[in-house]
């Protein structure tokens, strides 16, 4: 975990029940006698990401819809950080979130912590209203936009006139429904996991696109070319390492410079690769 993420060490869940008492009701006693709560049941997990954005990021008005994908708070203030290390310092920051969701964790999360101006985009039109009514409070730092265009990414939404230090994003990570109910229900029987439910929230469109991770992180890199001037540094979470070298081939077939950031939260290790044109 980045040295300046707040939220190391295990989560002080009697505290933070007192921020959201609604955690409580799901607070559980493991067999070592710590108390927990049960991580496969998304109604928990969102109430545990209720009470940390408010506790240590003072974001009280954040809400989601039923089924959408609930992100691990932890994780994605790393990527913020990380992000932090690459872009210069001492000047107004503006960041560009591709795929923003319904929760709009990274705009909220980037202005909290280091008060940077950020834009969501996002082509699901539930989404965008979640996402504005999320990040209302922010406004005019964050913005959220609608891509009207199902098969751009970045084309749409950034402007003629517009410079980005850096953008963002967190793919879909599978190539089908199929994949996705078989990666989860193959997780959970490694943690002998009995869920009766669901195992997994997210909607399909947060889950998994055609081609998967890697066609679509190659189609961000494809379209980056076209804004090579207009942004810093490009970036995407990248979970499946095998996917790592289709990435880099094309990168490097189109000479841009770029880094592996390595990341760890726990026994969850992830990463992002974060690239730039310089000609």
């Amino acid at each position: 975990m980045h040295p300046k993420n707040a939220h190391q060490g295990e989560y002080k869940l009697k505290s933070l029940s007192l921020v959201h008492p609604e955690l409580a009701t799901y607070l559980i006693t493991t067999p070592k006698g710590t108390q927990s709560i049960d991580f496969s049941n998304p109604k928990a997990v969102y109430a545990l990401n209720k009470a940390l954005l408010y506790d240590t990021y003072n974001i009280k008005n954040w809400d989601l819809p039923q089924d959408n994908l609930c992100p691990p708070i932890p994780g994605r203030a790393d990527y913020i950080h990380y992000l932090a290390d690459l872009i210069p310092k001492g000047k107004n920051i503006l960041g560009l979130d591709v795929g923003t969701g319904a929760n709009a964790i990274y705009p909220l999360l980037a202005q909290a912590i280091y008060g940077w101006d950020m834009v969501g985009c996002d082509s699901n039109t539930s989404a965008i209203i979640s996402a504005t009514a999320n990040t209302k409070d922010f406004a005019p730092a964050i913005s959220i936009r609608l891509q009207e265009n199902n098969s751009q990414l970045l084309k749409g939404i950034i402007q003629d006139n517009e410079y980005y230090d850096f953008t963002m994003c967190n793919p879909p990570f599978y190539a089908s429904k199929a994949e996705a109910v078989k990666a989860s229900a193959s997780k959970h029987a490694r943690l002998n996991i009995k869920v009766q439910q669901r195992n997994f929230s997210g909607l399909d469109n947060e889950l998994w696109c055609n081609g998967g991770e890697a066609l679509f992180i190659k189609r961000l890199v494809k379209e980056s070319v076209l804004f090579k001037k207009q942004v810093g540094w490009f970036s995407c979470l990248l979970s499946q390492k095998q996917n790592l070298p289709k990435v880099t081939k094309q990168l490097d077939k189109l000479k841009a410079t770029y880094r592996i950031i390595e990341m760890e939260q726990g026994n969850k290790k992830s990463r992002f690769i974060a690239w730039k044109f310089t000609s």
